[in-house]
């Protein structure tokens, strides 16, 4: 009798092992995370670039209404647009950040406040003279002065964009929750007037 058993029971082993029923639906299994992961993956660079593309087209376009004469009285028309345009295709959650700086020529842009290097160290201090280019009262890594200036000034105008992403896919792969984009454009004001060139002079503590 338990051999009988033991050789029903074998019959039965070898069937099931030849038995091919359900298998793509357990291959499926093992390649469905990895094939979900990739479309979303997809779908969130394809949505980071649309999102990206559009903001550069907003700053090119505030950047242009900003040379105008009119400019100083329509800075928060243009910069609601900007935000407009994007919030359009983001979560309500997401936070624009929009920063105007002023500089005498382009080639101010991005650089530092001229100083006298007495003691050669590279950094200004120990009471060296330095040109208060944005006329803040102290010495600064960066010339640009808050604003869209005056007449004739190059503007640096950036927008910094941060979104929770919108498909749940970063924790799986290690990325970050949100995504952060930034574009910037470069303008000169319109020659409605001559420029103020005087500078005001400060010591680095």
């Amino acid at each position: 009798m338990i051999g009988h058993l033991f050789a029903k029971w074998g019959s039965s082993m070898r069937s099931l092992a030849k038995d091919e029923r359900g298998a793509t639906l357990v291959e499926f299994g093992f390649v469905a995370p990895i094939l979900v992961v990739l479309v979303m993956g997809v779908f969130d660079i394809a949505h980071t670039q649309y999102t990206s593309a559009l903001l550069n087209g907003a700053m090119q376009r505030a950047g242009r209404d900003l040379t105008l004469e009119s400019a100083g009285s329509q800075q928060s028309t243009i910069d609601g647009r900007v935000v407009s345009i994007v919030s359009e295709v983001l979560p309500n959650t997401v936070t624009v950040e929009l920063e105007k700086l002023s500089h005498f020529d382009f080639s101010d842009i991005g650089q530092p406040e001229f100083f006298t290097d007495d003691n050669g160290d590279g950094i200004c201090n120990n009471n060296e003279l330095f040109e208060d280019m944005n006329d803040n009262g102290q010495w600064d890594p960066d010339r640009g002065q808050a604003g869209i200036g005056s007449a004739r000034d190059a503007v640096l105008y950036t927008a910094t964009v941060t979104y929770p992403r919108v498909f749940p896919m970063a924790s799986l792969i290690g990325l970050d929750e949100n995504v952060t984009l930034e574009a910037s454009t470069v303008l000169r004001n319109q020659p409605f007037d001559e420029q103020d060139r005087t500078l005001e002079t400060g010591n680095c503590t």
